[in-house]
């Protein structure tokens, strides 16, 4: 059957309580999650046939997490094993993985030494007629995203449709690389791109206006979508699908959400959500992504597309763990707009 490859490092989340309370209740939940595997967790319980690839270690923990994996309805058979280690990271109960307070602790994990010539992708890729993979992975050192680059060559020249999220993690550009220098190269094999303005300026190099948040209105944010989108098209003649995400605080606790999606020359964009509390912001943006997919796989027209994806997304901010547990219904229930 032909299916969704989603591809990228599975992570354990620590989420402590904050301000140290976690010692004295001697509790911390953990969360098996992964911008990739939220994507393809969320296709899973949409119904769109999704295999999942990353590397894990061989101890009985990874046994565990492989176990659950396929519990949700996703192929595992794209896991490598090698390696000691399985990545985590520990982020604060009501906090952001863009916030200062997230502590990543994926140094020597499995996927982190993943190199070049690893795994047989034609392998991995067969009966695969759509991959995703996300910025985060190259963002961890030279082989990985060497690997990268390797992984989505294939795919391009197998005809398959190459999907990219550019989530921008600073913290993990340390290798003496900026993004700048690693991202064209396999933003050139993708025909979707999901991101913001600001992450296609870091990661890109796309112009953004740096005043763009003193003008403040919402028209100048969707018309600087555009030119965005425009720009991406023009550098990057592959691509024909540029979506972008636009979330504002509102103090103290709330946030406001609408997204774009471009494609054929016209621009679409979602209803404005609103929302006073947020459970958890962890896999909003991978929700997005994986609703998008879900569209455009499904051949949804594209205001359809976007208003599902950016529905789903903001359902997500409600929900606590790193993937959603939304199904298909729920979000047409949520939003009475979308015509599939």
């Amino acid at each position: 059957m032909t299916s969704v490859c989603c591809f990228g490092e599975l992570l354990l989340r620590f989420s402590p309580v904050a301000n140290g309370q976690w010692i004295q209740q001697a509790s911390m939940p953990v969360f098996v999650g992964g911008a990739e595997l939220n994507v393809a967790t969320a296709l899973a319980k949409w119904g769109v046939p999704v295999s999942y690839s990353t590397v894990l270690p061989g101890n009985s923990l990874a046994d565990d997490v492989i176990g659950y994996v396929a519990d949700l309805g996703i192929n595992p058979s794209g896991i490598a094993r090698s390696g000691q280690r399985i990545g985590s990271y520990f982020l604060p109960q009501g906090t952001d993985l863009k916030n200062a307070g997230v502590i990543y602790d994926r140094a020597y994990s499995a996927f982190s030494e993943l190199t070049v010539g690893q795994v047989d992708w034609a392998v991995v890729l067969q009966d695969v007629t759509w991959l995703h993979i996300s910025a985060i992975s190259p963002a961890l050192n030279a082989n990985v995203a060497a690997a990268c680059l390797e992984l989505v060559t294939v795919a391009s020249a197998r005809g398959i449709t190459v999907s990219i999220d550019l989530n921008h993690r600073a913290q993990l550009w340390q290798y003496g690389k900026v993004p700048t220098d690693v991202m064209p190269a396999i933003l050139a094999h993708c025909d979707v791109v999901m991101g913001n303005l600001w992450a296609a300026n870091a990661l890109l190099g796309i112009p953004v206006d740096e005043s763009i948040h003193q003008k403040g209105q919402k028209a100048d944010y969707l018309a600087h979508a555009t030119t965005t989108a425009e720009a991406i098209q023009k550098r990057f003649p592959r691509c024909r699908v540029v979506a972008n995400t636009f979330r504002f605080d509102v103090p103290p606790t709330g946030l406001r959400y609408y997204t774009t999606l471009y494609v054929d020359g016209q621009q679409y964009v979602s209803p404005e959500l609103r929302t006073n509390s947020v459970i958890d912001r962890v896999g909003s943006g991978d929700c997005f992504m994986a609703g998008l997919i879900y569209g455009l796989y499904n051949q949804h027209a594209p205001q359809a597309v976007v208003d599902f994806a950016a529905t789903a997304a903001f359902g997500k901010l409600q929900e606590l763990g790193d993937a959603t547990r939304q199904t298909v219904a729920d979000v047409l229930a949520n939003s009475s707009m979308i015509t599939l």
